[in-house]
């Protein structure tokens, strides 16, 4: 098997530390490196969550620092859905022979899609911070990249505000910037996260499990599964997972291309994507695939088979 070469830009917290955990263990996936931004916790909180992660799984992958803060407006973080460490307050340790390389997260991602031009796949879990710096630094980067595929957003709601999804209003003009930049976009925001759910039963199945993946898993996602529970939802969602499973496996997923503007500007609905998609006024291009739906069993299956064959 010919394994997809993908990179991974990240604010580790507990579904991205998931979600990195399940790209090293599809078979079909590549990890090339993985950048750290501000987002759900302070950047150097997800640095070394991103470094603590690996080492669990016993992977060594180059962990790249990224920006400490949004493009134009302060940070805004999610302690309250990911604890005050980012890790639902599970404490990893640090591998003894993490590296912190010199090259910032921009550079670096540059580098890697000239080594592997027309076949990296960009997967962003987190604000897009990273990214805009290193299309705008690097023009040429998005058309470099096979594509890219981005956990964020929404087609018709919001989390974090009526209107945005987090990782949009976190950063709302770096969101604007890797919309408007051409890059091929498939775009999984809470219209198919929050199908990707795991109940309370199924986070207790990996904590019955005996693995150390297992147990990570269910301890980890405690204060989220709280916060659920507050708001009626059937289960913790597995938001940044979602990308994750599309680039292995898009027969679970559909969607439909549309046109996406990120909002900026609005004092009620920053960070808001607009989409075309049920709109009788269309926008005159279309520049994301919007992933909709999702087989949510097959889902849930190969997640938890994968997981936890990491032992």
């Amino acid at each position: 098997m010919n394994r997809m070469p993908i990179w991974m830009d990240c604010d580790t917290g507990t579904d991205d530390a998931v979600a990195i955990m399940l790209a090293h263990a599809l078979p079909e996936l590549e990890i090339k490196g993985i950048s750290a931004v501000c987002g759900n916790a302070e950047q150097e909180k997800t640095y070394w969550n991103t470094q603590r992660v690996i080492g669990l799984v016993g992977a060594r992958y180059p962990v790249y620092r990224g920006a400490e803060r949004p493009l134009m407006k302060p940070l805004t973080t999610a302690a309250h859905a990911h604890g005050q460490n980012g890790l639902g307050g599970v404490e990893l340790p640090v591998p003894a022979d993490a590296a912190v390389p010199e090259l910032p997260a921009w550079d670096a991602l540059y580098e890697c899609a000239r080594q592997y031009p027309g076949e990296l796949r960009l997967i962003a879990t987190a604000p897009l911070t990273n990214i805009a710096i290193a299309f705008t630094k690097h023009p040429d980067l998005p058309g470099l990249l096979r594509d890219m595929l981005v956990m964020g957003g929404s087609a018709g709601r919001g989390n974090i505000t009526p209107a945005a999804e987090f990782n949009f209003f976190v950063d709302p003009h770096a969101a604007s910037v890797v919309f408007r930049s051409g890059v091929k976009l498939t775009m999984c925001g809470l219209d198919v996260t929050l199908q990707a759910y795991l109940t309370r039963a199924q986070l207790d199945g990996f904590a019955a499990s005996g693995t150390r993946v297992g147990r990570f898993v269910s301890e980890c996602t405690r204060p989220g599964r709280k916060l659920v529970e507050k708001f009626g939802l059937p289960g913790f969602s597995m938001h940044d997972c979602c990308p994750v499973m599309f680039a292995a496996h898009p027969e679970l997923f559909g969607g439909e291309m549309a046109g996406v503007v990120i909002e900026t500007r609005g004092d009620i609905t920053s960070g808001k994507s607009v989409t075309d998609l049920y709109s009788d006024k269309q926008f005159p291009f279309k520049n994301a695939f919007v992933v909709l739906k999702l087989d949510r069993e097959r889902f849930i299956s190969i997640l938890t088979e994968r997981l936890l064959s990491l032992g």
